[in-house]
């Protein structure tokens, strides 16, 4: 307690500047899993995705991030242990900070697609084990997240191969294609509209005093999709079909009435993660604060302020813009090559996963998600499709993630312990 009040300002001072630096971190690498799709499809541009991103990502961070945060991140330790010791919490969430922030800057640096998720977990997993003792840590809660690195890639990989397929049955193989993307698309428009939505509505908006139920979010997203398609049509109305003689089948007019879709799908995707993983930063920052404030109280959900939100949305709005390129590089021409429509099946498969994720209650990483759509729908036009050293880089980034971040904070932890008593 004493050391809290000794240096309680020091330690939000040092959480602040970790927070941004993590926040930093979930823009220039995951803010490319909203991002890389619309651009590797060439549907915007990576100047047309960073305005977007900058606008979609600091409203939902701000609007949608979090009211209230669990600050002991997704209950992953046991506070009880820490009640005696409060100190140790904040040296841990700002070992856990700093450690996650420098994986992510490392990651970045080399364009690997990282969860920004499991390099927080696996930072407060490390200081929990070593120095709090291996029983403060959810085990089973890391199993299970441990699960969902195999689960969710498989699962929008499938639901990215079924898509595309669809697409390709219903439109490509039509006699002909550009009447067909126009009969079709509205219902593609309707789905991303309400799957989309049920992304914002099940994990983002619930801190904001929206606490919908799962039913109530079906019903208001169906609307909300059925809005969207409206929009659809009348933005689809105004593309005509231009001749082109290299161009015998008119599949350059059916990518374009999917560009418009991918535009809609990058705004949209864009808000739902910064409302959910501003929180990667924001949990450990609001830890930090609500202990010191507190004088060495641990309580289990903490209130976050207004200001530690937008401290958030703009470290990743910062990332985005000075790194964000070369993760958005990776997923959205390393992988396999991306056409609007390609990208809308593999954006869309990534959104129904995530939303499926929210309704059982399965953490997931957006990451694995997107990559594993890309890689479904890659698949669909056969392994050639497919540049495979690129797929064996993101597999060990993904595997090596949990141990930096572990190691990392184990290190940092002792350092602070040492420097504070």
């Amino acid at each position: 307690m004493l050391i809290i009040a000794q240096h309680g300002e020091i330690f939000i001072i040092l959480a602040c500047l970790f927070g941004f630096f993590m926040a930093w971190g979930v823009g220039a690498n995951d803010v490319a899993n909203a991002m890389g799709t619309s651009v590797g499809s060439k549907a915007i541009t990576i100047k047309q995705a960073i305005l977007i991103a900058v606008i979609f990502e600091f409203l939902g961070a701000w609007l949608a991030g979090g009211e209230v945060t669990a600050t002991i991140r997704g209950g992953m330790l046991d506070p009880v242990l820490l009640e005696d010791n409060p100190q140790l919490l904040v040296y841990g969430m700002l070992s856990a900070l700093l450690a996650a922030a420098i994986w992510l800057l490392v990651a970045s640096a080399r364009g690997w697609p990282v969860s920004t998720t499991h390099s927080i977990v696996g930072a407060i997993v490390g200081f929990g084990a070593v120095g709090l003792g291996v029983e403060a840590v959810a085990w089973g809660k890391v199993g299970q997240i441990a699960s969902s690195w195999l689960i969710s890639p498989l699962l929008a990989g499938t639901i990215g191969f079924v898509l595309f397929k669809s697409v390709h049955h219903l439109i490509f193989e039509n006699n002909d294609p550009f009447a067909a993307a126009k009969r079709y698309v509205p219902g593609y428009v309707f789905l991303v509209g309400f799957i989309v939505s049920m992304v914002t509505l099940t994990k983002g908006l619930s801190h904001v005093g929206l606490d919908l139920s799962f039913g109530q979010s079906l019903l208001l997203s169906i609307v909300i999709g059925i809005g969207i398609m409206g929009l659809g049509i009348v933005m689809q109305r105004r593309i005509r079909f231009e001749q082109n003689a290299s161009d015998h089948f008119g599949y350059a007019n059916v990518e374009r009435v999917f560009g418009v879709l991918m535009i809609f799908t990058a705004c949209a995707m864009a808000f739902a993660h910064g409302s959910n993983d501003v929180a990667n930063a924001v949990g450990p920052l609001a830890a930090v604060i609500s202990v010191v404030r507190s004088d060495g109280v641990i309580d289990s959900a903490a209130l976050v302020p207004w200001w530690v939100l937008v401290l958030g949305g703009g470290g990743i709005v910062v990332g985005l813009v000075t790194y964000g390129h070369k993760v958005i590089a990776t997923v959205g021409t390393g992988i396999t090559e991306l056409t609007p429509s390609r990208g809308f099946a593999a954006t869309l498969a990534a959104a129904t996963t995530v939303v499926l994720a929210s309704g059982t209650g399965l953490p997931i990483s957006t990451t694995h998600t997107l990559v594993g759509a890309v890689l479904g729908v890659g698949l669909a036009r056969g392994m050639a499709a497919l540049n495979l050293r690129v797929i064996g880089t993101i597999a060990m980034s993904w595997l090596i993630t949990l141990p930096a971040g572990a190691g990392l904070a184990i290190l940092f932890f002792f350092m602070f312990k040492g420097m504070f008593g």
